[in-house]
């Protein structure tokens, strides 16, 4: 009998208790934690995306301030925004949503935010931080599988923990994490992976964020195994509203039934993302202070 891993309620827990802290916060008569959201062009997701940021916002009482660029923005102006925000003491941390117009380095812009005001946790010196004993603030989706784990009780040192998929995002932080919070033996498998089966079938914890809906059946996981599912990705479904379909990676349905936790998509990590990058908004507004 498998434990489904419920990310929403979780995610809503720990948003009562950052609300119960913000509340302490103005009671002490000072100012509330404020997180500026930069957004870049007219991708609909990525707006889909913001408004969740920004109802998370509301919901435990911090401030934000949202700035919106036209597509055509050059990369120096909007490196000057970012200059600005990492100037200005009123604002506690900021993310720019990504993905950014092609004429637009992800990497450049990362490199311009202050480590300390970054709460996606993607500047080389947070990324960093995972493997010291005074971490700075952690990339957000691992963080909320992190938190999943430890709030579900479920045991990692000495497990095997295997990752499919690397990316700066998800996969490659966790390992990280994994290894040095949670004192398990980590395997992570990529695109140049061979034989993929083979390492997915040794997991007591199976990871997988990579973006590919149906990559992970029923054959290549272990009885009894835990397994998170990152990957979200847009499905066409004309029987939905929207046209579309969220879909994880994993077929949950055929693996569901041989797992002791799973994650479902949506509800699972996903909430958790958010939850996380007001944990490090939280966390950034006690380093400012």
């Amino acid at each position: 009998m498998h434990t489904i891993i419920d990310g929403r309620k979780i995610s809503k827990d720990i948003k009562s208790e950052i609300a119960a802290k913000v509340e302490q916060i103005k009671a002490d008569g000072q100012r509330v934690p404020h997180l500026a959201i930069i957004i870049v062009g007219d991708d609909g997701a990525s707006h889909t995306y913001v408004n969740g940021k920004i109802n998370a916002c509301k919901a435990v009482g911090f401030d934000y301030t949202l700035m919106q660029f036209a597509g055509t923005i050059s990369e120096e102006k909007l490196i000057k925004q970012i200059e600005l925000l990492n100037d200005d003491s009123d604002i506690d941390g900021f993310i720019v949503q990504i993905p950014l117009p092609e004429h637009i380095s992800v990497e450049h812009i990362t490199e311009r935010i202050v480590p300390r005001k970054d709460v996606d946790g993607f500047t080389n010196q947070n990324f960093g931080s995972i493997m010291s004993h005074h971490q700075l603030l952690l990339p957000a989706t691992p963080y909320g599988v992190m938190e999943l784990l430890d709030r579900y009780d479920i045991e990692t040192e000495g497990k095997h923990c295997v990752i499919v998929g690397a990316s700066r995002i998800a996969g490659a932080p966790l390992s990280l994490m994994m290894l040095q919070e949670g004192k398990a033996t980590v395997t992570v498998c990529h695109k140049a992976t061979t034989d993929l089966k083979a390492h997915t079938k040794e997991a007591d914890i199976l990871v997988v964020a990579v973006g590919k809906p149906g990559l992970i059946t029923k054959d290549m996981v272990k009885e009894g195994a835990v397994v998170i599912d990152v990957g979200t990705t847009r499905v066409e479904d004309s029987s939905k509203k929207s046209g579309f379909r969220l879909s994880g990676d994993v077929v949950y349905d055929e693996v569901a039934p041989i797992a002791s936790y799973i994650t479902p998509v949506p509800g699972g990590v996903g909430p958790m993302t958010i939850a996380s990058l007001l944990l490090n908004t939280l966390k950034a507004y006690e380093l400012n202070h």
